[in-house]
């Protein structure tokens, strides 16, 4: 069966929060699928790792440390990934924070302040940057947004989180909106519980897991393999005709 719709070769890609969990993941798939991949997060060290899966497997890779909270760390990075690739065809907004669990009484301004500048403000402007180079190549491109479930669903304790990923969910279809007309697709992946470091509070909770488990109609969690091949899906041609939308990857459990 010719599966080519799935090949990314001559693609270049940048995942954000790529050194661990579902960012690696979808960094090593697209590179797995051929594409040149650039990574970034806040530790170098991490990353470095990433790059050099992604160069074993024959792709060009580059690691890049950004605070995706710093305007002048992300125009750093467009910078290198621009002089040393010339251009981004496939942009993952991965990287996610969720610093504090607190209720609106007790959320302090600056954890807030974090949660929407990493979550939601550098998708933003990530994406902007990249459409630039996508349109001015005018050969169109793919954005992909990481939300989470909790965009959907509220938790108790998680407000902000949940916002700025509702917020994700409506950005994907605005930019989906105002893109569409130079071929640049943008949609967005909505996960459940995955079996991350960023997660283990909740998947490590035992009590937590037998609760969420009644709701849940597959019984388990998420590994972040799965979430990347989503990702791929995304990226590829599989889906050339899909701009806008947001899967909802998660076992069952907003059913």
């Amino acid at each position: 069966m010719d599966i080519s719709y799935l090949a990314l070769q001559g693609k270049v890609a940048l995942v954000t929060g790529g050194s661990r969990g579902i960012g690696k993941a979808i960094a090593l798939q697209l590179a797995d699928a051929g594409a040149d991949v650039i990574v970034s997060s806040r530790k170098l060290p991490d990353l470095e790792k990433t790059a050099g899966e992604i160069r074993a497997m024959g792709r060009r890779s580059l690691a890049v440390s950004a605070h995706n909270a710093k305007m002048e760390d992300l125009r750093h990075l467009v910078s290198r990934v621009k002089d040393e690739f010339g251009t981004i065809d496939i942009l993952v907004n991965n990287a996610g924070v969720n610093p504090v669990i607190a209720d609106v009484l007790h959320m302090e301004e600056a954890a807030f302040d974090l949660i929407m500048n990493v979550n939601l403000k550098s998708y933003y402007f990530l994406s902007q940057a990249a459409a630039k180079m996508m349109v001015e190549r005018e050969k169109g491109g793919t954005i992909i947004n990481i939300a989470s479930v909790g965009g959907f669903l509220v938790a108790a304790g998680f407000g902000p989180y949940c916002m700025s990923k509702a917020a994700i969910i409506a950005m994907t279809k605005v930019l989906a909106a105002e893109l569409g007309s130079y071929n640049i697709r943008v949609n967005c992946i909505a996960p459940g519980i995955v079996r991350t470091k960023f997660s283990e509070a909740l998947w490590s909770d035992e009590q937590l897991m037998v609760e969420a488990m009644k709701k849940m109609a597959l019984k388990k969690i998420a590994q972040p393999e799965e979430i990347a091949r989503t990702a791929l899906y995304l990226a590829s041609d599989a889906s050339s005709f899909m701009t806008g939308s947001t899967l909802i990857i998660d076992g069952g459990a907003a059913l």
